[in-house]
């Protein structure tokens, strides 16, 4: 496989309700990759159409996302931030690619499952499609490095089906026309972090999640300080102290996420967390975590609600970073058509 320019890609769906899990899971992570590699973070909004969406919402959500990466700590002048539909290469390049991947490959894709439920039969085209659509949001770039969510991991594995199978159906026409033995790299998943899975404050064995009717089960991004602490002190916990070693946590969901939440918070282990507070009693415990949480979270949430009322600045840092986006892809999506062979514009 020949060398690709390492280059990350990762997108956030415009849903609404940020929360502490995406910040930590994604956001968090997207700010520090910044440093070490060139990237490009998308807002999905292709991706949210898979269900229906009001439109007049699906706007102002796509700004909101905007805003998050922004105030997090995303740089647009370092890192390409755009939203994914003003740039029809991630469309173009997903058609090819439908006509690359198989009918069994997406058969057995879980989350579409999962999303679907018993009602598949009415399900969209789309949103069975989407992980085609995912691997083209990733090749359009030739993004040899995606930070995903273990829910993401069976889409990153087809990505990599997908680009495998095109350098393997065109070796021939990719070698004659000078791009040598692969047009496409085989994307590596960056998967981990210490709070790659943030769960419920009032169920940790479930996955913290926008949809909860419960508000009191997640800390939203625009919480303000007050409803931070609130939450964090009337977060789920148990009756015993917290243990001295990871061990401990076992059979122990909502101590073992208020651990990892501490940690993530505070670029530390469990180890570092359980060494500090082992011992402790969860009112103590808690009062540390609500000072930390405010103190990381709520910059965050106000920077955001400055930006959100500024739409017109959020709108020319998507089209700049879209105009940027397309300087990379458009030249790759002229170079698969001519591979498969098509006839196109000169």
């Amino acid at each position: 496989m020949p060398a690709f320019k390492e280059l990350v890609f990762s997108g956030v769906q415009p849903t609404g309700n940020l929360h502490l899990g995406n910040y930590l899971g994604a956001i968090k992570r997207f700010v520090a990759m910044q440093a070490q590699f060139d990237c490009l973070y998308c807002v999905v909004d292709l991706h949210a159409i898979t269900v229906w969406q009001d439109p007049a919402e699906l706007t102002r959500q796509i700004r909101e996302v905007t805003a998050a990466f922004l105030a997090a700590g995303i740089d647009p002048a370092r890192s390409v931030v755009f939203n994914q539909s003003q740039v029809p290469q991630h469309a173009e390049l997903a058609w090819i690619f439908n006509c690359v991947a198989r009918l069994g490959w997406l058969n057995r894709m879980t989350q579409f499952k999962e999303k679907a439920g018993k009602d598949r039969e009415n399900a969209s085209v789309g949103l069975y499609d989407y992980p085609v659509l995912m691997a083209a949001d990733i090749l359009a770039y030739r993004a040899t490095h995606v930070p995903v969510g273990e829910d993401q991991k069976q889409h990153l594995e087809l990505t990599r089906d997908i680009a495998q199978k095109f350098n393997n159906d065109f070796a021939g026409a990719i070698a004659e026309q000078g791009h040598g033995e692969a047009f496409f790299p085989i994307t590596e998943p960056l998967i981990g972090g210490p709070a790659a899975r943030v769960m419920s404050l009032r169920d940790g064995t479930k996955k913290m999640s926008k949809s909860d009717p419960s508000d009191y089960s997640r800390i939203n991004l625009t919480d303000d300080s007050d409803a931070i602490a609130q939450k964090v002190r009337k977060a789920k916990t148990d009756a015993e102290p917290l243990p001295s070693e990871i061990a401990g946590l076992e059979k122990r969901p909502e101590a073992d996420n208020l651990v990892g939440i501490f940690a993530a918070l505070s670029d530390a282990t469990r180890e570092d967390v359980l060494r500090d507070y082992g011992g402790a009693q969860f009112s103590a415990f808690k009062g540390a975590l609500v000072d930390l949480a405010v103190a990381k979270l709520g910059p965050i949430g106000a920077e955001m609600q400055r930006l959100v009322a500024d739409p017109g600045h959020i709108d020319a840092v998507l089209a700049d970073g879209a105009a940027r986006a397309e300087a990379i892809a458009a030249p790759n999506i002229a170079a698969v058509k001519d591979i498969v062979g098509f006839v196109r514009r000169r």
